[in-house]
């Protein structure tokens, strides 16, 4: 059974429960300690990640060494940065020294990490004591916990039930109470995804506003948290400036704190329902969505659907592209090393080695298409909603929603989109089906309009009904907090 702590407004409440900003205030306020906030998520590590198995490479002796540094810097008024003692996860393809990268495979050589990548050096200069990496499936291209490397990760709100992917493990660590930071990346949903089926909030940054390394088209990395709040704040830390990232953008003063004054009046609000791609969209899902959107329109936003933008042709060209591009990469392990492959990844990238020249020119070529559709699509609303995802979560050992390597990317619709045109999108929780899983709503913005995006999400973070917030009693395993 969990020690309760206390924390603010509850002292039964565990401290491990407790946002980062809740941490920060209680930390300058002298009411509790980075040692104290450490032990209770260790606590809560040791009583839920025999099911959850989320992490990997944990250290807590060192995670405690620094909690005590922390809480005397603390006790001597000379924090080192915003997140002083805050505890923190970041997915294990975000490079820090002296680890490996297994990038979610037995197949990848281990090789350690000569240096942090820029995520995960930002969040190491602002104080934030880092728990431990999280699992991710083989070579991040599944939306589950399904590794040849991990241990099989699964939901917190239930064992049987998927977490998602590719950030599986931040997704399932956010859930389960490992502290309130945690770290992912996406290049088709790989955060938002797996924040939609854990009830969590995450954002997908505008392109290239968090630094990130290796970099390339579509991909980003951004805070997986249980508050809109506290995604802003990592934000805070993670989007400065990094030549390491050759497609960073350039440095911008955004003031990531300011979310109290957004204003649906007068907005121009689009509702997209129909990805025309991909899965069908499941009842629940677009009546959660729909409920989301009459309370825009009920505080003075304007509402009007969004027409398809998308098709099954552009989504497969964008499949068979990453079956390619993961094909190639494979050509560099040795046979004994494809071989140590999950099956599912083997029988996925093996139609990448008969794409034609021609096609190959033309899956890329889909790239610039989807991106200027999607700006175009969008550009005239101050916000689009849409379902993250078609359907809620799987069972916990599939590979994919559809469990198919034919049909593999057939749930990112919705989320790809945005990857490709470089905007701003985040999944806050809207709602829960009647087996209780839970359904995330995407709040997408212009390019750039990051801050705008967090603003509407804490907004309707604030005013959602009350049966579209999560209970985090209830994923557990154990004693509820």
């Amino acid at each position: 059974m969990e020690k309760n702590n206390g924390s603010p407004g509850s002292p039964s409440r565990s401290l491990a429960d407790c946002s980062a900003v809740e941490m920060l205030d209680g930390f300058r306020s002298h009411e509790f300690s980075p040692v104290e906030v450490m032990e209770a998520v260790q606590q809560r590590i040791n009583a839920r990640e025999p099911l959850v198995k989320a992490l990997w490479a944990a250290d807590p002796e060192r995670a405690m060494r620094e909690a005590r540094e922390s809480t005397n810097r603390w006790r001597n008024g000379t924090p080192v940065g915003v997140l002083d003692g805050v505890p923190i996860t970041l997915k294990e393809n975000i490079a820090t020294a002296g680890l490996p990268v297994p990038l979610g495979t037995a197949a990848t050589e281990l090789v350690p990490a000569k240096a942090d990548a820029p995520p995960a050096a930002r969040v190491r200069e602002a104080g934030a004591i880092l728990l431990a990496k999280t699992t991710m499936p083989d070579l991040g291209m599944l939306s589950s916990g399904l590794s040849t490397f991990h241990h099989l990760t699964s939901n917190p709100w239930n064992h049987e039930w998927n977490p998602g992917g590719s950030s599986a493990g931040g997704g399932a660590a956010a859930a389960a109470g490992y502290g309130p930071l945690h770290l992912g990346t996406d290049i088709g949903g790989s955060l938002r995804l797996p924040a939609s089926w854990n009830a969590i909030v995450s954002l997908k940054p505008s392109n290239g506003r968090v630094p990130i390394n290796p970099p390339y088209f579509g991909r980003v990395a951004g805070p997986m948290t249980r508050t809109v709040r506290d995604s802003a704040l990592l934000m805070s830390v993670l989007a400065n400036f990094d030549a390491d990232d050759y497609m960073a953008l350039p440095p911008a003063d955004i003031v990531w704190d300011t979310l109290d004054d957004f204003d649906p009046r007068g907005l121009r609000i689009g509702l997209h329902l129909d990805a025309n791609a991909g899965m069908r969209v499941e009842d629940s899902t677009i009546e959660a969505v729909k409920v989301a959107a009459m309370l825009f329109e009920s505080a003075g936003a304007r509402v009007e659907v969004v027409d398809p933008f998308f098709s099954d042709d552009m989504l497969n060209d964008l499949d068979t592209f990453w079956r390619v591009r993961s094909w190639v990469d494979s050509r560099s392990m040795s046979e004994l090393q494809r071989a140590k492959l999950l099956p599912f990844i083997i029988e996925w990238i093996s139609v990448g080695e008969h794409v034609t020249s021609d096609r190959l020119m033309r899956c890329f070529n889909r790239k610039l298409e989807i991106r200027r559709l999607t700006q175009a699509a969008t550009e005239g609303y101050d916000l689009v909603l849409s379902p993250v995802s078609p359907v809620p979560t799987f069972p916990v050992d599939w590979a994919m929603p559809s469990n198919d390597p034919s049909n593999s990317m057939a749930h990112i619709a919705f989320t790809v989109p945005y990857n490709m045109s470089e905007q701003p999108a985040i999944s806050v929780n809207c709602g829960f089906t009647t087996e209780g899983k839970s359904i995330g709503l995407q709040l997408a913005g212009r390019r750039f309009a990051d801050l705008e995006v967090l603003r509407a999400a804490a907004w309707y973070e604030a005013h959602r009904p009350q049966s579209a917030k999560p209970d985090w009693s209830i994923p557990s395993y154990g004693a509820p907090c």
